[in-house]
């Protein structure tokens, strides 16, 4: 069994309960496990019809790869990734200005999931990611993202300048995070908006860079240079969010 077909963790699983519960295929738990938590679990489950299994704990460790699984491992039925033609799908059906977060292949799946944790609370539309060299959505990913990965579209694109010189042609403007860029405390990020954020140390690549309409970066006051992909992409997206009303 791949572990891309699992997820772990009380509140993913919940949210997979919650939201998607047709996906949820069979249900894992630990043997004498009895708290709130996990009978909501078990309410939820039962009340789908899921089957669920009560195994040894050491057999979850085996089925999370050492992952924290709380003592809960569900198995999804695969969904299919969206594309660059959902993307605009979605983007016609939107009765406000486009909010999109674009990651330039961000690599680590806990930096990918605490995007989308943020990005769901911050109300984008959609996160867009390449379909190679980047993290995808793993169990990790769906961990760090505490529900999010049931919610925020995540797009994978073959061709991301593609993707976004399509954005742009639909008056999307694409503001991409880089040191020396103006500062973000200043820029106009109301409107139809995509914040594109590099990948952990490199950065944005060329080409995305230049497709970008503005470059910004955050104030940097202390002695570190640089912020984490996830926390900097929170900081934009809430700026964004500000000049949005809120």
């Amino acid at each position: 069994m791949s572990t891309r077909e699992l997820a772990w963790g009380l509140h993913p699983v919940r949210e997979a309960l919650q939201r998607a519960p047709e996906r949820v295929l069979e249900l894992w738990t630990q043997a004498g496990r009895s708290d709130d938590r996990m009978s909501e679990i078990l309410a939820l489950a039962g009340a789908e019809g899921i089957k669920c299994q009560a195994v040894r704990r050491e057999t979850l460790d085996g089925m999370a790869g050492g992952g924290a699984h709380q003592g809960v491992v569900a198995r999804l039925a695969p969904v299919a990734a969206l594309d660059e033609n959902d993307l605009y799908e979605l983007l016609d059906r939107l009765q406000s200005p486009a909010f999109l977060l674009v990651l330039d292949g961000v690599q680590d799946p806990h930096n990918l999931g605490a995007c989308l944790r943020t990005a769901d609370a911050a109300g984008v539309h959609a996160v867009i990611i390449p379909k190679d060299r980047a993290a995808g959505l793993t169990p990790a990913a769906r961990k760090a993202a505490a529900g999010a990965a049931e919610t925020v579209p995540l797009v994978q694109v073959v061709n991301l300048a593609r993707c976004l010189r399509g954005l742009k042609d639909r008056g999307i403007w694409l503001a991409g995070a880089e040191a020396g860029g103006e500062s973000a405390l200043q820029a106009d990020l109301a409107g139809p908006l995509a914040l594109v954020l590099g990948a952990e140390g490199g950065g944005l690549r060329r080409l995305t860079r230049e497709t970008c309409d503005l470059l910004v970066s955050l104030p940097m006051k202390g002695a570190v240079e640089s912020l984490n992909v996830s926390v900097a992409a929170g900081v934009l997206l809430y700026l964004a969010l500000a000049q949005r009303g809120g």
